[in-house]
């Protein structure tokens, strides 16, 4: 129904900047909310960013003025610009597809996952 897949992550020191692309299949990713979700181990999954048919964005508190979130609706392409990357943000990172209910982002459908990971 709809495949979704990540690229873009690798190893980069601290104060580097990576940006990751989500390739998505299935025109009904057109019509939909998006987001970034990431997991380090032994951690929760935490939602990252997530951004709306219409370009608006929220951000979790600790990727806010450092990360940004954008779409293109044609090409169906999610994108995550990384800056001031920190060791903290050492994670796999995950592209989504689904609703905002209520004004909290609900991912669907899921990706398989980029490895970002930053040297102190």
């Amino acid at each position: 129904q709809v495949q979704l897949s990540e690229s873009g992550g690798g190893s980069v020191q601290t104060g580097g900047s990576l940006r990751l692309s989500c390739r998505a299949s299935g025109n009904i990713v057109t019509i939909t909310d998006a987001g970034w979700s990431r997991q380090a181990p032994g951690k929760e999954q935490e939602l990252v960013a997530s951004i709306d048919f219409g370009g608006t964005a929220n951000y979790a508190d600790s990727v806010k003025g450092r990360f940004t979130i954008s779409r293109d609706n044609v090409m169906n392409i999610l994108y995550l610009q990384m800056n001031s990357l920190k060791p903290e943000d050492t994670a796999v990172y995950y592209c989504s597809t689904g609703r905002y209910y209520q004004g909290t982002y609900y991912g669907g459908y899921w990706g398989q996952g980029t490895q970002v990971t930053v040297s102190s």
